[in-house]
């Protein structure tokens, strides 16, 4: 029997996006000379989502003075120096491996800014692997986003999988199509109405990771 495998979400479930970009945008304005009122505009175009392209869309609306490759390259830097995971969560996902857990993050986005976040952080040294939308344009929800991410952990999906994460699209409903028991993230949120729900909720990583460690080892699906 295989051991049973945990998928975690990156953004907003083992690390605080919104609070690292809110600290990013403040800087980034201050730093380009921009009014205060685009603080929100540039906040807002990077939290929709991070690549590149974005990049260039605020370097034209800005008609800042360098290029996409510079604002892209000090991004990575400047998240990378400002992203933390808790020392709870570090410490939750070496007692997950140490219980017999394969553990793996699952994240949409681009692998440079992902990947320099995992390595600041410390979680690349925690997990077993990592997948990357990007890395084979392969996103959650889609299944084969989930069957990569098993893949990187040197497994496959299973009765024996769960994916935690804090999106009920992308998390929880993708990981429900691939057949896995889910964990949603609440972050002080109630759970939309009218969809699916998780198989539980809790407030944060260091809950699901304590609910995870409820479990034996050898479980095949039942509490032990």
């Amino acid at each position: 029997m295989q051991p049973p495998l945990v998928l975690f979400d990156l953004d907003n479930t083992l690390v605080d996006r919104r609070g690292t970009l809110a600290g990013w945008a403040a800087e980034f304005t201050a730093q380009h000379g921009l009014e205060d009122g685009d603080q929100a505009n540039v906040l807002g175009m990077v939290a929709e989502r991070a690549y590149p392209s974005t990049f260039e869309a605020i370097r034209t609306r800005y008609r800042l003075p360098v290029s996409t490759a510079e604002l892209w390259r000090a991004y990575c830097t400047d998240i990378a120096a400002l992203v933390s995971c808790q020392a709870g969560v570090l410490n939750g996902l070496e007692e997950l491996r140490a219980a017999g857990w394969r553990v793996g993050v699952a994240t949409n986005g681009a692998a440079d800014i992902q990947r320099a976040k995992l390595r600041a952080t410390g979680i690349s040294e925690r997990v077993d692997g990592v997948f990357v939308s990007e890395e084979a344009d392969a996103r959650k929800p889609q299944t084969r986003h989930f069957a990569l991410a098993a893949a990187r952990c040197g497994t496959v999906l299973g009765d024996g999988t769960w994916m935690v994460g804090d999106n009920p699209a992308n998390d929880i409903g993708g990981g429900r199509s691939a057949g896995l028991r889910t964990i949603w993230i609440g972050n002080g949120r109630s759970w939309p109405p009218n969809v699916p729900g998780p198989d539980h909720v809790v407030p944060h990583a260091r809950a699901a990771i304590d609910l995870l460690l409820l479990y034996s080892v050898d479980h095949t699906g039942t509490a032990a």
